[in-house]
Parts: C-alpha cells; sequence; structure tokens
C-alpha cells in the first residue's frame, strides 16, 4: 500500500499544506490510535515532524522535500500551528512534537513492542534507552548504533535491522539527515515505523535540557533552546523563524493551500 493509500485507509481525513509539505491535522489520540494501528497490520510507514526549521530547509533543498513526500508528517511547534491559522482558519488539533508525542505513544501502547534506537552518541542513546524502559517499561528498547557511523559501517547496521526487525525505530540524527537516510535505506524488512526523532535521545539522556514547563506551555520552548546555544541556534530562530513566516505569506497569496 502506497503513503496516499494509507492515509485513507487509516482514516486520516483532514490534512494542510504547509508549503508545499502534506501534514496531518489529526488530534494526539487519534494520532496514537493511528500508529497502534499501523503497526498492529504492520503496515510500513515513515514518520517525522514538520516544524518552521525543516519546512525552511525543505524549501532549500529539493532532495528533502521530495523525500517528505514518503513520510506521515506530523505538526510540531507554533510555527506550524501559526501557518495554519494564516492559511487554514484555523491550527492544528494538537502539537506533535516527537520530543512529547513519541515517549506519550510508547506509554500509552501497551502490547509489548521492540524498540530500536539509533542516532546520537553511543552514551546518549544508552541513556535514553533505559529512560525510555523506565517510562514504558512493557517494551524492549534496544540501541542498534550510534550515529556516527561510516559508509563502509551501514551495510552491517542494515544486516542488523533485518535481523532484529524492530516494530519502531527510532532515527536520531538531526534534519535532514535522518529523513534522507530513513528514505534511501529503510524497507518493510529492517522496520515497521521508522520514526524521525531529531534530539529526543538527547532530551531524555539528560544531555540536552528541556525548557521548563511553563515555557513549553506557552509554546515558548524555542526560545529557551536560543538561549541555551545562541551561537548555533540564532540562524535558525532568529532569521528562520520570520523567513518561514514571509514564505507561508506568499503561499497564502498565491492561493496554495
Amino acid at each position: 500500500m502506497n503513503l496516499h493509500a494509507t492515509r485513507t485507509a487509516f482514516g486520516i481525513g483532514s490534512w494542510k499544506d504547509i508549503l508545499g509539505i502534506s501534514v496531518a491535522s489529526v488530534a494526539r489520540d487519534d494520532a496514537i490510535r493511528l500508529l497502534q494501528r499501523m503497526l498492529t497490520e504492520r503496515e510500513f510507514t515513515r514518520i517525522t515532524f514538520l516544524n518552521a526549521h525543516n519546512a525552511n530547509i525543505a524549501c532549500a533543498e529539493a532532495e528533502f522535500a521530495s523525500a517528505l513526500d514518503d513520510f506521515l508528517v506530523l505538526p510540531d511547534g507554533i510555527g506550524v500551528d501559526l501557518a495554519a491559522q494564516l492559511l487554514y482558519g484555523e491550527p492544528f488539533p494538537d502539537n506533535l512534537n516527537g520530543t512529547d508525542f513519541v515517549p506519550a505513544f510508547l506509554q500509552a501502547s501497551q502490547e509489548p513492542l521492540t524498540v530500536g534506537l539509533i542516532g546520537t552518541t553511543r552514551h546518549n542513546a544508552e541513556a535514553a534507552a533505559q529512560e525510555l524502559a523506565a517510562l514504558a517499561g512493557q517494551h524492549q528498547f534496544i540501541v542498534v548504533h550510534d550515529g556516527f557511523f561510516s559508509d563502509k559501517e551501514q551495510p552491517e547496521i542494515l544486516e542488523r535491522l533485518r535481523e532484529l526487525r524492530p516494530d519502531i525505530l527510532l532515527v536520531a540524527m538531526g534534519v535532514p539527515r535522518q529523513e534522507l537516510w530513513i528514505d534511501r535505506n529503510l524497507t518493510a524488512e529492517h522496520c515497521t515505523l521508522p520514526i524521525a526523532v531529531g534530539a529526543l535521545l538527547d532530551f531524555l539522556s539528560g544531555a540536552v535540557p528541556r525548557a521548563p514547563l511553563w515555557m513549553r506551555r506557552l509554546r515558548l520552548e524555542w526560545v529557551f533552546r536560543l538561549l541555551l546555544e545562541p551561537g548555533r541556534l540564532w540562524r535558525r530562530y532568529i532569521v528562520g523563524n520570520p523567513l518561514f513566516l514571509l514564505r507561508i505569506v506568499r503561499q497564502k497569496r498565491s492561493g496554495r493551500v
């Protein structure tokens, strides 16, 4: 079944086009049920999350934008909510950022699953696996490899995935590398749900602190990250956020909704 057929068969009735990327307009609980059904029916589906930064990258990198056509894309952050409000008159039903959604999904899934982790450093991946095991002990969490492997090592990693064939594979390599790696290398023989999770494993390991809960509730986690790493993230947020909104205004004026 191709992704377009999957969208219909699994009951996703509403989509929003954000800069040419189809993003599922789905509530949190419905998204959890959707992924659970995909696992039950072993429907191979690539999953990622779209925020303002990722959308900007897709505008600049055609290969990344093309790869996203084969992903189930979930909405992440206040930027895409503002975009949806401007383009469609309403925001997405829920903020499904991977840092919160993936652990919630694992906790809500009571059927024991095998969950592979690949990406970040080995130390952070192992620490994240321990944290996930504490959050959702019904599942088995296995670190497949860190994210710093060579082309020569890749065949061995893919062979291990074929042997393990986890139900879920969390891929934490940063955007767009993680999505491109999933798109180029993974099929149903490797796992059922490969999920591009960005910095999730670093957050879970404690290597990268999260914003206080009050900032997250106010949708200001990006401000916390900017203050934490201004040298690395200023361009993403100070330049990137206005650029994203400018592109959304252009989309609105073009009538591409």
